[in-house]
């Protein structure tokens, strides 16, 4: 097996941005577009680990093409291409370690608002609702259990936070006096839509998408789905034929990075713990997992 990439360096590009898991490159001469490149690197609780997992970015980049292929009479999308012998001059000197981790996408304006949609009740939406039954704004039934399918599907914003600092959830009003009551509405319908297509299409593969986070941006003045889409670094999948309401899931993402997290005694700022080699292994396995049942790969 290859060794992890935690960090790239192309010279010949120029760095933008490191995120928690993608580093993102400017072309020379080129200002409209953007090369994104998914490391192996793993986040939880909003802390990037400093063990990786190996070949990860590049089940995250082919799980995004997948959805962008099928969610594309939704939205459009900013991919280009994935093609490394596509890609401009400037890049071909790296072909070799951008080949199956990397994107050629459009320049947009990323929304200052995260999108995620909730199809059960997990996570900290079901600690927020075992204090109150509103949450984020929803009226909830009384007596839910935890993992529990919602009514109808949720779109719950939050507030972008900086690297190493936690989002926020808010509420759809508070974000329509964020960005507006229109482009609100738009963004909602959008979500909601590629949530429950991308979820009718997961249960035919035997996995529930628990819930999951978008991310849109501006292009031309249209909203347009950018970033990585439904893969396990932004979404909860769980196994359908171990579904138990009540308690926890088995999960094809990175709950189980976060349930050994929760079990030491860390609290969850940085610097983060040394991860065991057998759970980058098993974590690892469950990426893989989550791949191969979604496309077939």
């Amino acid at each position: 097996m290859k060794a992890p990439v935690k960090v790239t360096d192309f010279p010949g590009l120029i760095l933008k941005h490191r995120g928690k898991v993608r580093d993102m490159y400017g072309i020379p001469g080129q200002d409209d577009i953007l090369l994104m490149v998914a490391t192996d690197r793993i986040s939880a609780y909003d802390v990037v680990m400093d063990d990786a997992i190996p070949g990860k970015g590049e089940i995250l980049t082919q799980l995004s093409l997948f959805w962008f292929d099928l969610l594309g009479d939704i939205v459009e999308n900013h991919m280009i291409t994935a093609d490394v012998q596509k890609y401009p001059e400037a890049c071909r000197p790296y072909a070799e370690q951008l080949r199956g981790r990397s994107i050629l996408v459009k320049k947009t304006r990323p929304l200052t608002i995260e999108c995620i949609v909730r199809g059960y009740i997990s996570g900290s939406f079901w600690s927020a609702y075992q204090e109150d039954t509103v949450v984020c704004g929803f009226k909830l039934p009384t007596g839910m259990k935890e993992s529990d399918k919602l009514p109808q599907p949720l779109f719950t914003p939050s507030t972008k936070a900086e690297l190493g600092t936690h989002d926020e959830n808010i509420s759809i009003e508070t974000m329509e006096k964020i960005i507006g009551t229109e482009k609100a509405r738009k963004i909602t319908e959008i979500c909601i839509a590629l949530y429950r297509k991308a979820a009718d299409y997961a249960l035919t593969k035997g996995i529930i998408i628990a819930d999951t986070k978008f991310e849109l941006g501006e292009y031309n003045g249209e909203l347009i789905l950018i970033d990585e889409v439904l893969t396990p670094d932004s979404s909860r999948f769980w196994p359908m034929d171990k579904y138990e309401p009540g308690k926890s899931q088995p999960s094809f993402d990175k709950q189980y990075l976060r349930d050994y997290l929760s079990s030491l005694d860390w609290d969850k700022n940085p610097p983060p713990p040394p991860l065991p080699a057998e759970i980058v292994e098993k974590t690892r396995l469950r990426y893989e997992e989550a791949l191969q049942r979604i496309t077939g790969l």
